[in-house]
């Protein structure tokens, strides 16, 4: 079972959490989307799919992570995943990331795909944890300083997305 804040939930992005998405996506990448790459997944694209975790308490709410997706066939392939800084190792990443996968899942994906910088030991750690395996490397892949990605594939939604 996922630990979480009583306090979060995982709803379907919209065009008012722009602002909040494109502070935490600032905070975590070297190079953030643009505020209309975020427009177009959300109007344009058919293939995607996009989530926020919005942590509330009596007086206010505020968006504190966000993924998103695309799903092509049969596969689903995580185009984009952040966690507010202050609210990061606190099981919200976990539970939005399954959210993601059982979503996808209902849509007809049976395989999942993303790539993580060789670095970023939390999240290749998260992923493992739901059954997604190293199965290559992008050479390069990262723009910002060169850093090789690696791809990762969960390779039957069922065994990761079940707890």
């Amino acid at each position: 079972m996922i630990a979480v804040p009583a306090q979060v939930h995982i709803r379907e992005m919209t065009l008012q959490d722009l602002p909040e998405v494109l502070e935490i996506d600032q905070a975590s990448f070297p190079v953030p989307w643009p505020e209309r790459s975020y427009r177009f997944e959300l109007i344009e694209n058919p293939a995607a799919q996009l989530f926020v975790a919005e942590s509330s308490d009596d007086s206010e709410s505020q968006v504190v992570g966000f993924i998103g997706y695309w799903l092509i066939g049969d596969e689903v392939h995580i185009s984009t995943f952040a966690i507010h800084p202050d609210y990061r190792m606190q099981g919200i990443g976990e539970l939005m990331l399954v959210r993601a996968l059982r979503t996808a899942r209902a849509s007809g994906a049976a395989v999942a795909t993303l790539e993580v910088r060789v670095s970023n030991w939390p999240a290749i750690h998260l992923y493992e944890k739901l059954g997604f395996e190293q199965v290559g490397k992008r050479a390069g892949y990262y723009r910002d300083n060169g850093e090789d990605a690696l791809l990762m594939t969960l390779h039957s939604l069922r065994e990761g997305v079940e707890q």
